[in-house]
């Protein structure tokens, strides 16, 4: 199996909240949406959908019981060119409604924090030596 991954897709207690928070809070366009049931976003010039779906639907189709709470074992990064870029970023998910949940620090040379979306979901800041490559702007 070649490594891919075409969609990520996450579980939402509230659309609308998640639809603010991303849309109008981070400024990212809508790609698809069907109300109420499913959102998502392009990333990486549509290479990747990010999306979200209602906690319970997501819950079912996965043959999952719903009732996860907590740290869910899971964090996004969101890979920048600066120590200036992470600091920014940070204080635009702070605007739009997100929670820093670690502030900025340098560890083995790498910059970065943590702020959770409204959802609880763990997005990680960071600039550091040979991410480059993967930095997003």
């Amino acid at each position: 199996m070649k490594a891919h991954a075409s969609v990520i897709t996450l579980g939402a207690r509230d659309m609308n909240r998640v639809k603010k928070f991303y849309n109008e809070g981070l400024g990212w366009a809508v790609h698809h949406e069907a109300p109420g049931y499913w959102l998502s976003f392009s990333l990486n010039n549509q290479a990747l959908e990010f999306a979200f779906t209602p906690w319970e639907a997501l819950a079912q189709d996965a043959g999952a019981s719903a009732d996860g709470s907590g740290f869910r074992g899971v964090t996004l990064s969101y890979v920048v060119q600066s120590e200036k870029r992470v600091d920014e970023v940070l204080e635009q998910a702070q605007r739009a409604g997100g929670t820093i949940s670690r502030p900025t620090q340098k560890t083995h040379g790498y910059y970065s924090g943590y702020f959770t979306d409204p959802e609880g979901y763990h997005w990680k800041v960071v600039t550091g030596p040979g991410m480059q490559a993967f930095a997003a702007e």
